[in-house]
């Protein structure tokens, strides 16, 4: 099996190597004010060998840090299923990573690379959680990190990402001003970036998550199924759209692989004050950038970095959108919490929040999975708004 970076608009190929983050000719092509051009994604040629149902990944297993990164639960929430009708109903829940978050997944790869180059330091620019994460997965991979990370960013994030050691330099403007001071400071000294959709490992490493659902619903990974068990909707919180098509990238491989027979039906759940992928994929796609404002912080962007990329397996593989308001938001954190038992943060529960929004147009026998992707104790202010 070889392995390599495919650009996902012109399909050049490229070496999978420190300082490769985009497309050269498309890169050039970039807008400004406007997603990334030139998004490269982990390819590989020849066959997988593996039979045990692991993931194909670029990396070496040796090089992965030593943190229990991945195989989340998956919830079969009595309660909710009762009360929404669906018997058929799960919540895959990544609030018990390592920090917390989602997020784990894509750091744990990154680091597991740095590891393998032997890199020493990895910079990035967050709303939070891939600070947090990056931070923590540094802290057990003896790598130095620092995070770019804006002034509003909940307290719970910062005080993380100082608790695992890392640089943490706060930005007195939004996540997209804190990605532009990171890709200066990556460039001036060489610095690995781990900036989601920059680089192509972002994306890769949250593939993780569609083989553990296929897993975890039965199906047997490492061997064609002839009953495949696949969700027939998949519900996911999006901001800049990396986790939308990371998720895609996975089901893809496991098509490939022959261990599915389909994709799911995956609905992007956007803030209504932070909703650009959506409104691309209701329209003719990406115009001039609108200013976010969401109690969601960790969907909250006003130009997603991955936005060509994500819309474009949106509709390849007939995707859908749904936007929520805040109140429905919190709405949704409070149920999820008092019914389910799961404190989840305002933008995981952005998720949950489209799932009630749009469940009256799915068959109730569907088998439907909601990812929540960061714990509710990451932002405390969050949810204190939802109990006002």
């Amino acid at each position: 099996m070889r392995w390599f970076y495919q650009c996902t608009e012109c399909g050049t190929k490229y070496a999978i190597e420190p300082g490769r983050y985009l497309c050269d000719s498309c890169a050039a092509q970039q807008e400004p004010n406007r997603p990334l051009r030139g998004v490269l994604e982990c390819r590989w040629e020849g066959e997988w060998e593996e039979s045990d149902g692991d993931i194909p990944f670029p990396v070496e297993k040796r090089y992965f840090p030593p943190l229990p990164v991945g195989r989340t639960p998956l919830w079969e929430p009595e309660r909710l299923r009762q009360k929404t009708g669906f018997p058929a109903l799960f919540i895959k829940d990544d609030t018990c990573q390592p920090t917390g978050s989602f997020k784990d997944r894509a750091s744990y790869l990154v680091g597991a690379f740095a590891r393998s180059r032997g890199i020493r330091e990895i910079a990035l620019a967050s709303t939070g959680n891939a600070a947090s994460s990056m931070a923590g997965v540094g802290a057990a991979a003896a790598l130095k990190i620092t995070v770019f990370l804006p002034k509003t960013a909940p307290i719970a994030k910062r005080v993380q990402v100082l608790q695992y050691g890392a640089e943490l330099r706060e930005v007195d403007g939004t996540y997209d001003q804190a990605f532009d001071e990171s890709l200066e400071y990556s460039r001036r000294t060489g610095t690995l970036s781990r900036n989601t959709a920059y680089n192509p490992l972002t994306i890769e490493g949250k593939k993780s998550v569609s083989f553990e659902i296929v897993a975890d619903l039965g199906g047997n990974l490492g061997q064609p199924s002839q009953h495949p068990v696949v969700p027939d909707h998949l519900f996911v919180p999006v901001g800049d759209g990396v986790i939308l098509a990371g998720i895609y990238k996975g089901f893809e491989d496991l098509l490939r692989l022959g261990w599915i027979d389909r994709v799911p039906t995956l609905w992007a759940c956007q803030a209504e004050g932070s909703s650009a992928i959506v409104r691309a994929l209701r329209g003719t796609g990406f115009g001039d950038p609108v200013p976010s404002d969401t109690v969601a912080d960790s969907i909250s962007v006003d130009v997603p970095r991955n936005g060509y990329h994500a819309l474009a397996k949106l509709r390849a593989h007939g995707g859908r959108g749904v936007t929520v308001s805040d109140g429905e938001i919190l709405a949704a954190q409070r149920e999820l919490a008092s019914t389910a038992g799961l404190f989840a943060e305002p933008s995981s529960s952005a998720a949950w929040a489209g799932f009630i929004k749009v469940k009256g147009e799915l068959k109730t026998d569907s088998r439907v999975v909601v990812l929540i992707t960061g714990s509710g104790l990451k932002d405390i202010n969050g949810a204190l708004r939802g109990l006002q």
